[in-house]
């Protein structure tokens, strides 16, 4: 009975596997169905009107030309793209996404959703089969921790599609980094299913390294928001400011959400996570508790934990104070989740503690 009971753990963790790569190779057709959807959405009206936005004169409004059924043309002005409606701030609207109003592109999006989705269940079933195999958690190293951050990463952005968010153009920076988290956790993260040590037989590994995946999932979210604000409120500068901007940038930025837009998506991610991982914390020190005897050690991971803390409650502090709105605030961001990139990858793999007996 034990021998078969170990003949079907091994099988069970070799579908795992075999589910895991399956995933990536769906991923990496999502992957190509994005790029798709922008290309097409490059040659929309919406690309042409971009770049014709930046020609001309700096810091003369650009003039559009309308042709007429007799074949003559009118020249007429055409209006202040970007105007202020607040120290600070801009009304500019939202682009149009990376299909640019386009039909094609539009199809070749909802390819790339769908192809999404499937890649979602293939490597979420591949995450079951893993924990099947070894009937604990599947998040005991960091090759099940890394397979389970990308699941959840992918997931948290379906769910946000599902209600109905404006976030298609988040697809293509979420799948390329899924696909190089999980080329990593694959090639050098790649640990044999195996049960864990006695310290690590807790419920506390369900409550605290979840919410831990969970949170890092999402404040991936909130920073890939940050890092296309600062993208958006460059080429909003630049364009305010009457300075020409490339064909290629124009058409990209111009599909993406106004600056305003993705300031407010990160603030808002990141606020909503953040009582979370204060929770994840808060139970982590339970579990020191229950495991070692004591709460709070000053253990490298503990430590880059509450250094994590902090950083995103200044961003929210910050964010939340005029001054600190926009770049500074979303410098601020990426920083904090810089820290919580450090707190995984530099502590686990450089740093030696209590946390680094669950191997690489």
């Amino acid at each position: 009975m034990t021998l078969l009971a170990a003949a079907t753990n091994e099988s069970l963790a070799d579908l795992s596997n075999k589910l895991v790569y399956a995933s990536m190779a769906v991923y990496t057709l999502a992957f190509f169905a994005h790029i798709t959807e922008w290309v097409f959405g490059s040659r929309s009206k919406v690309g042409r009107t971009a770049a014709a936005l930046t020609a001309g004169r700096a810091g003369a409004a650009p003039a559009v030309q309308v042709r007429t059924k007799g074949g003559g043309t009118a020249v007429l002005d055409k209006p202040q793209v970007i105007t202020r409606s607040a120290a600070g701030t801009r009304d500019v609207p939202d682009g149009p996404g990376a299909a640019g109003g386009t039909e094609k592109g539009d199809l070749y999006g909802r390819i790339a959703v769908s192809l999404t989705v499937l890649g979602f269940l293939i490597e979420a079933a591949g995450v079951v089969s893993r924990a099947m195999s070894v009937q604990r958690a599947p998040w005991g190293n960091m090759y099940e921790f890394s397979v389970t951050f990308s699941t959840v990463a992918v997931g948290a952005y379906l769910a946000l599609l599902a209600l109905k968010k404006n976030v298609r153009w988040l697809g293509l920076i979420l799948i390329t980094t899924v696909l190089l988290d999980l080329g990593i956790a694959t090639t050098w993260l790649y640990t044999a299913s195996d049960q864990l040590v006695p310290a690590l037989h807790s419920y506390w590994l369900w409550i605290h390294v979840s919410t831990a995946i969970f949170c890092g999932a999402v404040f991936y979210i909130g920073a890939a928001g940050a890092v296309l604000y600062l993208f958006r409120d460059s080429y909003e500068s630049h364009l305010e400011a009457g300075r020409t901007v490339g064909r290629f940038r124009s058409s990209v930025m111009e599909r993406l959400p106004s600056a305003a837009s993705l300031d407010k998506f990160s603030y808002r991610i990141n606020a909503a996570v953040f009582p979370l991982w204060t929770f994840t914390i808060v139970a982590g020190a339970i579990w020191a508790g229950d495991a070692w005897g004591r709460y709070w050690g000053w253990d490298p991971k503990e430590v880059w934990s509450f250094v994590t803390w902090v950083a995103y409650a200044c961003y929210l502090h910050a964010r939340a104070t005029a001054g600190w709105k926009g770049r500074k605030a979303a410098y601020l961001a990426l920083f904090a989740f810089a820290c919580w990139i450090w707190n995984y990858y530099g502590v686990n793999i450089l740093l030696s503690g209590k946390h680094s007996y669950a191997g690489v």
